[in-house]
């Protein structure tokens, strides 16, 4: 297949990882989002690979020509037969969610222990995230990849003048740092949203997004009938980020079951549209112990469910989304450990935006977009801490960087910029 690179090039982390992962025998598994960037990231790939002069195939099941290969597993091994013999070979296959019992077709030519090293990605949909994870099982490396994130934003906007100190960047240029977030907070991280110059053209474009996920993920892949209802949740959800879920009061809202709604929701879990956040507790009289809460995967998709995209700017709007940006982040971070993120809240209305824990480590985190200029410790967070007594509480702000103590804990105020090398 031929290249798909442009001299618009939006670098992404994740290629790093995949990159160290091609000399690992198990299947490197893309998944995410549609539209999210893995054939071009595939591409990338293949080129890099023939620049050291090793052998590539690229295979898509979008394409009438290739689905030949697809029939059989013995018709995928002529192939690569024919094109590789018994040398080694990187075989690419994109939109392998559109091949049933896809699972169980790789599993059967992985285990013949061939010279080849699989790359393999699909759009997230219940065929994808349920039959090749469980068939599969200790056969593949998954890699999620997600719409760009901000710091991925920042460095192309910048040119990548900064590439290697975006957070020196960002302590320096506060003015220019903001109106970047706020751009990307409006319009949100899929690339071609990105690279579209106006604001006409992104919103067309994530219409066109959005359009082609209702279609094809939820109408053709997961037959979902009805559609309105489905596109009805996602806006009741997108006026919700960081609310915790009343199902009894969505589903009269929308006049349909709570158990559609719970299913709808696993959909739209599962197509990485949103996530569930469920609450942290140990004395379940209380606190919260069931209902989660809800956050975008891209804020510029939930803009634009809600009807604002690329509208925002108002702070109390902005600071939803900020809220959501720190989720973001945070989930990214963790993804890959044991590590659990949470939300906090009791019965008494006292909350936390976020706990991570793992072992006997307890750290809450508060999201507030505003200009802070004195250590303010709110109601909620003292309550958590005169409760849990964490070593560390973190309060990520606009731009105020600073740290107190109450009791033994230590309270620390830092800029959103930071979360770029921040760990738990």
């Amino acid at each position: 297949m031929p290249s798909n690179t442009t001299k618009k090039l939006i670098k992404r982390r994740i290629f790093k990882d995949l990159i160290e992962d091609l000399d690992k025998k198990e299947i490197s598994l893309i998944i995410g989002p549609r539209q999210a960037g893995k054939t071009f990231l595939m591409n990338l790939l293949v080129d890099h690979l023939k620049e050291k002069g090793e052998q590539t195939l690229f295979l898509s099941l979008d394409f009438d020509a290739d689905k030949k290969y697809f029939s059989s597993q013995e018709d995928l091994l002529a192939k690569l037969d024919l094109e590789f013999g018994s040398r080694k070979g990187f075989v690419f296959i994109d939109e392998i969610q559109r091949k049933t019992d896809a699972g169980l077709f790789l599993k059967g030519i992985y285990d013949r222990n061939l010279s080849y090293k699989f790359i393999v990605s699909g759009s997230g949909s219940l065929e994808l995230k349920e039959k090749i994870h469980e068939s599969l099982a200790g056969r593949k490396m998954v890699f999620e990849m997600r719409p760009v994130s901000f710091f991925e934003f920042a460095d192309f906007k910048t040119d990548y003048r900064y590439e290697d100190r975006l957070e020196k960047f960002f302590e320096i240029e506060r003015d220019k740092t903001l109106r970047l977030f706020e751009e990307y907070l409006n319009f949100g991280g899929y690339p071609a949203v990105i690279l579209a110059e106006t604001a006409m053209e992104k919103t067309r474009v994530i219409n066109e997004i959005y359009k082609s996920y209702i279609s094809r993920d939820i109408s053709q892949l997961l037959k979902i009938d009805k559609l309105d209802v489905f596109e009805s949740l996602v806006k009741v959800l997108a006026g919700q980020i960081g609310g915790i879920l009343n199902y009894s009061e969505i589903s009269s809202t929308l006049g349909t079951s709570s158990a559609t709604i719970k299913n709808y929701l696993y959909y739209l879990e599962n197509t990485f549209i949103l996530k569930l956040l469920p609450p942290f507790f140990k004395n379940a009289r209380k606190e919260i112990t069931k209902s989660p809460s809800v956050y975008f995967y891209d804020p510029g998709m939930r803009n634009f469910a809600l009807g604002v995209f690329g509208n925002l700017s108002r702070p109390d709007e902005l600071g939803f989304l900020f809220q959501n940006f720190v989720w973001g982040e945070l989930h990214e971070k963790i993804r890959y450990s044991n590590i659990k993120l949470n939300y906090w809240r009791t019965k008494d209305k006292a909350e936390v935006d976020f706990v991570l824990s793992a072992a006997d480590k307890i750290t809450p985190i508060e999201a507030k977009y505003q200009t802070l200029g004195h250590l303010a410790i709110e109601k909620s967070l003292r309550s958590f801490i005169d409760k849990y007594h964490p070593t560390k509480a973190i309060v990520v702000n606009k731009d105020f960087k600073n740290d107190t103590t109450l009791d033994s804990t230590i309270v620390d105020f830092i800029p959103f910029w930071e979360l770029l090398n921040w760990q738990f």
